[in-house]
């Protein structure tokens, strides 16, 4: 599904891919089967409605490109965009997160307000009942607080309950925290946690979304985004949720996506340890400390080392003392998955052995 690296693109193709991007049923992979069969957003938007058929582009996508609100809410993303705060993240651009860019339908658009830099730094998700206990909300709290203070960037969907909780507690101990919204950047759902978000953005953490500027909270929205907050992140914690709670739909994509699943238990008696309960028997992380979850992440490390690393070295920090390097080229070099080499990194980073600079790791010297 990944596109090439390109070029950097002119404001006219931006422009194009923004217009796009608005289309009615124009999802990731119609958006990618389009740019792969013209060339570029521009040839896309210009081509005839004959060769949209031939691919098999519903006719409400190819009627509505030269639509004035289409039009309109492209240029407006462009203005956004003058802002020092906000960003566009493309799929085929090299500043794509890349643990993102392995899933199946990365989305090909992605609006940031904030750091979006942050994106490339190891994530776990956390999320639970928009109705939480308070024991859950202090739990939610708590393990936010242990894991964002472990160099963590905790990732949420920035809901009410368990993901606020989450979100504000590693505020709370200076950490970064990412929330990936079921809306536009500019109609916040819901309006409650706006607040919450302005001190995300301000404190160098980020707020994302695939979703056009101004679209709204519809339904269907909400399960879509699960696949981002999933997709950024090494593993998703689940604290309290039912059997019914979009949480479940979050944990099943992470684990087909290959992600690491964690439940904490609850009482039996409490329907909103169901759904945890529920994880556990179908295979999740069973979770009481923040060591259960970093016992699970050290074990993606466990590899042999080749036969010309020291036995008392690292086999990545073999590389980094020859030259920086991105997390994405350390995975090429070491033949490792991604996720297994940005969970080594944090443990490096946690230990002192290692640092990222500007988006390239460096190896430390005592």
């Amino acid at each position: 599904m990944m596109m090439s690296a390109c070029t950097p693109l002119s404001p006219a193709e931006l422009e194009a891919r923004l217009r796009l991007h608005r289309l009615p049923e124009i999802g990731p992979k119609r958006f990618s089967k389009l740019l792969e069969a013209f060339g570029s957003a521009s040839k896309a938007i210009s081509a005839p409605a004959s060769a949209w058929r031939s691919l098999g582009m519903p006719a409400a996508s190819a009627d509505a490109r030269r639509c004035p609100e289409v039009r309109d809410g492209a240029s407006h993303a462009m203005r956004w965009l003058e802002r020092p705060e906000h960003h566009l993240l493309m799929w085929d651009q090299p500043d794509y997160p890349a643990l993102l860019a392995q899933i199946p339908d990365p989305p090909p658009l992605l609006f940031v307000a904030g750091d979006p830099l942050i994106l490339e730094n190891p994530q776990l998700a956390m999320v639970g009942s928009r109705r939480a206990s308070r024991p859950g909300m202090d739990t939610a709290a708590a393990f936010s607080r242990s894991l964002a203070g472990a160099g963590f960037v905790i990732n949420s969907g920035l809901a009410l309950g368990i993901d606020a909780a989450a979100h504000q507690a590693a505020l709370d101990v200076g950490g970064l925290t990412v929330g990936v919204l079921g809306t536009g950047l500019e109609n916040f759902y819901p309006q409650r946690n706006r607040r919450l978000a302005d001190a995300m953005i301000a404190s160098g953490s980020a707020v994302v979304s695939e979703f056009p500027l101004d679209a709204g909270p519809t339904a269907s929205n909400f399960p879509r985004r699960n696949r981002i907050i999933s997709g950024l992140s090494l593993g998703v914690l689940v604290v309290e949720a039912s059997v019914a709670s979009g949480s479940l739909i979050t944990a099943r994509l992470a684990a087909e996506q290959g992600r690491e699943v964690y439940a904490i238990p609850g009482s039996i008696h409490h329907p909103g340890a169901r759904g945890c309960h529920q994880l556990i028997r179908d295979g999740a992380v069973l979770v009481e400390t923040i060591e259960h979850i970093l016992e699970a992440l050290r074990g993606w490390q466990h590899l042999p080392l080749s036969t010309d690393t020291p036995k008392a070295d690292h086999p990545l920090l073999a590389l980094l003392h020859a030259a920086p390097h991105t997390s994405e080229a350390l995975a090429d070099s070491s033949g490792w998955a991604l996720p297994k080499v940005l969970a080594a990194l944090t443990e490096l980073e946690m230990d002192g052995r290692a640092a990222c600079e500007n988006g390239r790791w460096l190896a430390r010297t005592s």
